[in-house]
């Protein structure tokens, strides 16, 4: 395995958008209240104490929406601040990026990563969970201001969904040809939400490479990616595309990352529940820092076995959180 040094952080379970891939479609979604979420303290406390000692040094701000965290720009800040931390990103949905863009990268973060489902309104707002007219075009404007400051990497995440989405797959693409933007297509993933698309399953990113070398040609990049994405380019072009295949490709081998959750806990692996270690409980308990050090360092030496021989178990039992409870 990699190095395990990545951890996607989320600041906290809501969201303004309820996606079709991401919350159960009609189910009421329990949030975490704000006294069982983990403080800017108490979360600062265990990245200088407890993940930085054990060697993590890259780290990722998620949700649900994390620009939903009040005073989001100034923890952005604290961290970035950090001497151990070589990098620090955030994945968005954008809505209500464009006033804050230029705060985030004054503070110290300048990759970022925005979920653009659809370049139509309509597809846009069906996937989203029709929550009002315009969000589109204020995602979009999100997406403008991040580019204009000068965010760089700007990946635009796409989920791509049969029968949804997937005939947007070429307009998408041609986002990267132009611009230095960088789409990334990822397989959907049942979390939470195994019905959600019958029989029709996932569209493999083999098939939307073949649809667009089929256009352009495609290229093998010579860019290689933080995380699992295999990167290609269009001849030419100015971004490039990405493919993330946790379906049809596992890529476990590869995997060089934690999650913790906005209440504190720390899931080793996206796919399986087993391991957790519910670090915030701990830590208002008084255990020492030392003691929870020692506790996600030996969740560490276990992670390829929670990544490999219990994957079935994850992946086909019964999630107690859904893709935005966990943080994605």
């Amino acid at each position: 395995m990699n190095q395990v040094d990545y951890l996607r952080i989320s600041l906290i379970d809501r969201c303004n958008f309820r996606c079709l891939y991401c919350m159960p479609e009609g189910a009421e979604l329990d949030y975490i209240l704000k006294q069982q979420l983990l403080t800017d303290q108490e979360l600062l406390t265990l990245i200088q104490e407890v993940f930085i000692p054990v060697g993590f040094t890259r780290f990722r701000l998620t949700g649900g929406e994390p620009l939903l965290r009040p005073g989001v720009v100034e923890l952005v800040r604290q961290i970035a601040a950090l001497p151990q931390t070589q990098d620090l990103s955030m994945t968005t949905n954008g809505f209500l990026l464009a006033p804050l863009a230029q705060g985030l990268y004054d503070a110290g973060l300048h990759r970022i990563n925005i979920s653009l489902d659809s370049l139509q309104p309509d597809t846009f707002e069906q996937i989203i969970g029709n929550q009002g007219r315009g969000r589109w075009q204020q995602v979009w404007q999100g997406i403008q201001a991040a580019y204009a400051v000068g965010f760089d990497p700007l990946k635009l995440n796409v989920v791509v969904i049969p029968g949804v989405n997937d005939h947007e797959v070429l307009d998408l693409a041609a986002l990267t040809i132009n611009k230095n933007w960088h789409v990334r297509f990822i397989e959907f993933m049942p979390i939470g939400n195994g019905e959600l698309f019958g029989e029709r399953g996932w569209i493999t990113s083999a098939q939307l490479r073949q649809s667009i070398a089929a256009q352009w040609g495609l290229n093998e990049s010579q860019i290689r990616g933080n995380g699992p994405a295999d990167i290609f380019k269009i001849p030419g072009a100015k971004g490039t595309l990405g493919f993330i295949s946790q379906m049809s490709e596992c890529f476990c081998d590869r995997c060089n990352r934690m999650r913790l959750s906005a209440d504190g806990w720390l899931r080793p692996c996206l796919l399986n529940e087993t391991g957790q270690i519910d670090l915030k409980t701990s830590l208002r308990q008084g255990v020492s820092t030392q003691e929870l050090q020692h506790q996600v360092r030996k969740l560490l030496a276990i992670k390829p076995e929670i990544n490999f021989q219990q994957r079935d178990s994850g992946t086909l039992g019964t999630y107690s959180r859904t893709m935005s409870q966990i943080g994605g």
